[in-house]
């Protein structure tokens, strides 16, 4: 049986291209299914806005569901003035979910199972929310640090854990979608593999199917 965490390796699928800092650069599978990502969704999303029907068929459906759901998310927590970055917020949910479908499909690879990749969503995602509160509130943006309200003797106690929660939210973030990642699709490896097993041991034909399609993997 081969190793759940196998599937995540990252592997090269073609030879280098160029080198940075003499390190070869070339096309993995990782970016593969990034490419892919973007091309599914792209291609889904344009096909369900193509015809614009007054009744529509289940791809339109699909796109109007996304596009509601993202534009009820930024209209609950931003208000109006959250229009402007809907594209932005669109774009980065449609990217990261389809990523994960295609992580579903037999062969698939999950890009957003690899840290590298979260954290600099992440990180894009901080460091946009930081310079824009910067650019649009000032120095007032600092106040966010100390709720209004509290004590001013509470400060020394406040700011610093206001100061850390708010450092570490690329690092959560980028670890929870992590490890959800990698945990369920180990999960779920474990369990196919358990069903295969509970299979073969219970009827001999199944095994020796097994038996021979392993031996011509392995030569």
């Amino acid at each position: 049986m081969a190793s759940p965490l196998e599937q995540f390796a990252i592997q090269n699928v073609s030879a280098p291209l160029f080198s940075i800092g003499g390190h070869p650069i070339a096309v993995t599978n990782s970016a593969i299914f990034m490419i892919a990502s973007v091309v599914v969704s792209s291609g889904l999303l344009y096909a369900g806005a193509a015809k614009g029907s007054m009744i529509p068929g289940r791809i339109q459906a699909m796109s109007e569901l996304f596009y509601d759901f993202i534009a009820n998310m930024i209209r609950d927590n931003v208000g109006t003035a959250g229009k402007k970055f809907f594209p932005f917020i669109f774009t980065l949910f449609v990217f990261t979910l389809f990523g994960n479908i295609l992580g579903m499909l037999p062969y698939g690879f999950t890009f957003t199972s690899h840290i590298a990749v979260t954290f600099f969503m992440a990180m894009v995602v901080f460091l946009g929310v930081t310079l824009i509160g910067l650019f649009k509130h000032g120095l007032h943006f600092f106040s966010l640090f100390f709720p209004h309200g509290a004590p001013l003797f509470t400060a020394p106690i406040l700011i610093p854990i206001e100061l850390v929660s708010y450092l570490s939210r690329p690092i959560s973030l980028s670890v929870r979608l992590f490890a959800n990642m990698t945990v369920g699709h180990v999960l779920l490896k474990v369990l196919a593999w358990a069903i295969v097993f509970y299979v073969i041991c219970k009827e001999p034909a199944f095994f020796c199917i097994w038996l021979i399609s392993h031996l011509l993997m392995r030569m």
